[in-house]
């Protein structure tokens, strides 16, 4: 295994001190909560779309047509984030985002057709995908700095949040209006970024200990000049890590889509029982991902990378031709363990390469197989059946095992 694949600590002669250190940890913090926040949002426009397609008269598919209005904001606002984090820097584009995402929550309620649902969505999903671009390249820049591989802990934190969001509009939908609660998520969101905002605000994108041998950084390190326009090679390289985060998230777009429909449909499972499926499976998926920094520092990427896929492709296998119900879910819950650290480690690889451009880049070849899984794994069905299109989440997340082995060399 090549000394790249293995983040180390400092040693005690490289400290940088305690008044190093305590800033460090006010932003690994304050970035941590922007995660959460980031998914408990999310969560809560997600639990609401039943009542937002009553209230507009929409169709299933008018609906579908709205939300690719997120899809398409995202998708476009994160070519740009990239750049905008280069010029700006990563932290005020986070805070600026924030509060762009918790305003924009505010509007679908107050829309009363398919069309302005659709262009206030757009808004939405610029404000999500820039977020997402703007967190994950700060998250970059501090685990450069602190070198401990600690971003699984922020998609940690985004899957909570993302728990928490659903729980919560769970119980407040049959008595509260989605105006009354989308508004109420909306003044949440602004009082965190109130809070948590001025530390990243304060303190700047930490830089790479300059101390630390280029050899020894690990893949966390990321390109001496982050300025500087990435070789073609490494533009390659990221273009590689990126697939890797659409193998992946392709899978979390088709369990929370069609995994239920499957545990109902095709194993006859009781409604509560096949709800529980895709629980199960985010269940796992947070704890893999509360437990990826020590993964990550007992074997390092390379071979989490590979670990991964080939147990979601294991996984997936179990979930998608079991017999059984049981036999099923316990697919599904080693599907979420092997899936957890592959995204975060590969947007992190990307962001160490090529500095926000690259996290920009997986983020969103990683969001584009979020879209393309659920679509997908409907049309396979349509032609031969859900189980077999479901095993396609299986050859992709062996796919990423290949390719994050592929990747092994891969230097910032």
């Amino acid at each position: 295994m090549p000394l790249l694949n293995k983040v180390r600590t400092a040693a005690s002669g490289e400290s940088r001190g305690d008044t190093a250190s305590l800033p460090l940890s006010r932003l690994r913090l304050a970035l941590t909560l922007f995660f959460a926040l980031d998914g408990f949002l999310f969560a809560g426009w997600v639990v609401r779309i039943p009542a937002i397609k009553q209230q507009t008269g929409a169709t299933a598919g008018d609906l579908g047509l709205a939300l690719l209005g997120v899809s398409a904001g995202a998708v476009v606002t994160m070519t740009l984030t990239g750049r905008l984090c280069r010029h700006y820097g990563s932290h005020p584009v986070t805070v600026a985002t924030a509060v762009l995402l918790s305003l924009s929550l505010a509007l679908p309620p107050l829309t009363r057709s398919p069309l302005t649902l659709g262009l206030v969505l757009l808004v939405f999903g610029a404000a999500y995908g820039g977020i997402n671009v703007a967190m994950n390249s700060a998250a970059v820049d501090l685990v450069t700095a602190l070198r401990r591989p600690v971003m699984p802990s922020f998609h940690a934190a985004f899957s909570l949040g993302g728990m928490l969001g659903a729980g919560l509009g769970g119980l407040v939908a049959g008595s509260l209006s989605p105006t009354a609660h989308l508004l109420g998520l909306t003044a949440a969101g602004l009082l965190l970024t109130a809070v948590a905002g001025p530390v990243l605000l304060r303190h700047p994108s930490p830089a790479p200990p300059e101390s630390l041998p280029a050899k020894t950084a690990g893949p966390a390190a990321g390109p001496a000049d982050p300025a500087a326009a990435p070789s073609a090679g490494s533009r390659r390289t990221v273009l590689l890590f990126g697939v890797i985060a659409l193998c992946t998230a392709y899978g979390e777009g088709a369990l929370a889509d069609w995994g239920a429909l499957h545990l109902a449909q095709d194993l006859h499972a009781h409604p509560g029982v096949a709800a529980a499926g895709y629980s199960l499976f985010a269940l796992t998926m947070t704890a893999g991902r509360l437990s990826g920094t020590a993964l990550l520092e007992r074997l390092g990427q390379t071979r989490t990378l590979v670990a991964g896929g080939l147990t979601a492709a294991a996984g997936m296998l179990l979930g998608a031709l079991a017999p059984t119900v049981w036999a099923a879910l316990l697919g599904f819950a080693v599907t979420g363990l092997g899936l957890a650290n592959i995204f975060p480690v590969a947007v992190a690889r990307a962001g160490a390469l090529a500095g926000p451009g690259g996290v920009a880049t997986a983020s969103t070849l990683g969001y584009g197989g979020m879209l393309l899984g659920p679509p997908s794994i409907g049309f396979l069905a349509d032609w031969f059946s859900l189980p077999v299109a479901l095993t396609t989440v299986a050859v992709l997340a062996a796919g990423a095992a290949v390719m994050g082995y592929t990747a092994r060399n891969a230097r910032g």
